[in-house]
């Protein structure tokens, strides 16, 4: 069977109206325990950014360590971190993740979009700072796209040598009211028809009423999908996980009615090569 990542990303974004009825985690332990239950229910990868104990963005690493250790102690889950963030905040300040090292996968945004009225930043000297910074860590870049153009400055950095071959996108589409690609099956072709042959790809729909894009993407042959409470609540229409585990064991239970079957940490370690992407 065809195995598929499953990615979850358990923390809501801060500022973000959260559901009376849905359990957003924010401590160590609460993280830890939501995160574990994720991985019981299909879940091998978990998407985390550095937080203070309020859950808002920190550059202190000891919270963000502490929950790594405890996750780790429990589970043998990939642990992915970030190099977004803020547009203001310095080069440093947004890959200070790498500097973890049970960090296995990093973030990589390959280009600026409008988002709402601003602009989310990032420019080609940018990306090279962060993607030198990850091969540094031996970390693996998982390349963010919010816009069609994007695919061609994935090209041009693995043309350069920034980034390594074969390359591994992530579709970061939806709503499209923030200015970035819509979460449609159209743009989904679209980004696949100009993407390199032998690469492979993942999604994560922001604020998805429910995981039919992700089905799309599937169908597509993505290779990995992304849930939980940083892109959305729901599963299905009108429906809220009070969990980031109930989002897992929904799109598990779609993942094997398409005739597939949720990777494990060891086979998606291998799928994105890591230990050896920078070889």
């Amino acid at each position: 069977m065809r195995k598929i990542i499953i990615t979850v990303a358990p923390v809501c974004h801060v500022g973000k109206e959260i559901p009376s009825e849905c359990k957003n985690p924010l401590s160590p332990e609460e993280i830890t325990a939501d995160v574990v239950n994720c991985y019981k229910a299909g879940a091998c990868q978990v998407h985390l950014h550095t937080r203070d104990m309020a859950g808002n963005p920190t550059f202190d690493l000891e919270v963000f360590s502490k929950t790594i250790g405890m996750i780790r102690a429990e589970t043998d889950m990939i642990i992915q971190g970030s190099t977004g963030g803020l547009s203001e905040l310095s080069l440093e300040q947004r890959c200070v993740s790498l500097n973890v090292p049970e960090v296995e996968v990093a973030s990589l945004n390959m280009g600026s979009v409008n988002f709402g009225e601003t602009v989310y930043v990032n420019t080609n000297p940018e990306i090279r700072y962060w993607a030198g910074r990850q091969r540094e860590a031996n970390v693996v870049p998982e390349l963010e796209l919010f816009d069609l153009s994007h695919i061609e400055c994935c090209a041009r950095m693995a043309d350069e040598g920034v980034l390594r071959r074969p390359l591994h996108y992530n579709y970061c589409i939806g709503p499209g009211a923030s200015s970035n690609l819509s979460a449609t099956g159209r743009n989904l072709a679209l980004l696949n028809v100009l993407a390199e042959g032998g690469s492979s790809w993942g999604v994560n729909h922001d604020s998805m009423a429910d995981q039919s894009v992700l089905a799309c993407a599937i169908g597509m042959g993505a290779n990995a999908v992304r849930v939980g409470f940083e892109d959305s609540f729901y599963y299905e229409p009108g429906k809220r996980a009070h969990t980031n585990a109930e989002l897992v064991e929904h799109l598990v239970k779609l993942i094997r009615l398409m005739g597939c079957e949720p990777a494990t940490p060891e086979e998606a370690r291998e799928m994105l090569r890591i230990g050896r992407y920078w070889d």
